[in-house]
């Protein structure tokens, strides 16, 4: 064996390692992204009810622009990092949750409602918004939980070969095609409503101007 094969099989090695090292260390701290993500999803009645007392026109735009930031902030990395997860290979390859593909497409669809809807004034997108929200972080966690972090769980062993993408690889396939699927019927919608027709949707009052007032 020359020394360059060795050196070429070493860097393989190397590269190999380290990318499983990476999406692995981004699948465990995805449970976190998906917990803070709901939280603050969840918080927007609290935020409302503490924007109403203040009595101070900028102390409420501050609140609410603060929260506003990191609510949508928090929610885009969540999404951004959940993209890893439709490469088939990295499924079939590396321990993976099974159903995490389709909580990134069910999240993207949260995304959809809450850019071409009004979901902090209309009740009724912000309600679709958290059932997607809501479905998407339970498809993910509970794989997570009960599959990948649960493997010295013998009364587990059925649930977690099933929720497991490595040993569960004939759904890879199917599950990442509907996802792949979804991702390009949900970003076509938005490229059609946003870019082709201009459609808006949604009541077309400043959220944070008619939260100021109402603190006023």
């Amino acid at each position: 064996m020359t020394p360059d094969v060795v050196t070429r099989a070493i860097s393989q090695a190397i590269l190999q390692g380290g990318m499983q090292w990476v999406v692995s260390t981004i699948a465990a701290f995805m449970p976190g992204l998906w917990a803070l993500t709901v939280i603050f999803h969840l918080a927007r009645p609290y935020i409302l009810r503490t924007v109403r007392k203040l009595t101070l026109r900028f102390g409420a735009d501050v609140w609410w622009l603060g929260y506003v930031l990191v609510r949508d902030g928090v929610m885009l990395i969540t999404f951004a990092l959940s993209t890893i997860f439709l490469f088939p290979n990295l499924l079939i390859t590396i321990p993976l949750p099974l159903t995490a593909p389709l909580a990134a497409v069910l999240l993207f669809a949260s995304l959809y409602v809450k850019l071409l809807y009004d979901a902090d004034e209309d009740f009724q997108a912000y309600r679709v918004s958290t059932l997607l929200l809501a479905v998407g972080a339970a498809l993910y966690l509970v794989p997570q939980i009960f599959a990948i972090e649960a493997t010295s769980q013998g009364w587990l062993a059925g649930v977690a070969n099933f929720l497991t993408s490595t040993s569960n690889t004939a759904w890879v396939g199917p599950i990442d095609a509907l996802s792949l699927v979804g991702y390009l019927a949900i970003g076509g919608l938005i490229y059609l409503q946003v870019a082709i027709t201009g459609r808006r949707f949604g009541r077309k009052r400043d959220q944070v101007s008619e939260a100021a007032t109402i603190a006023s």
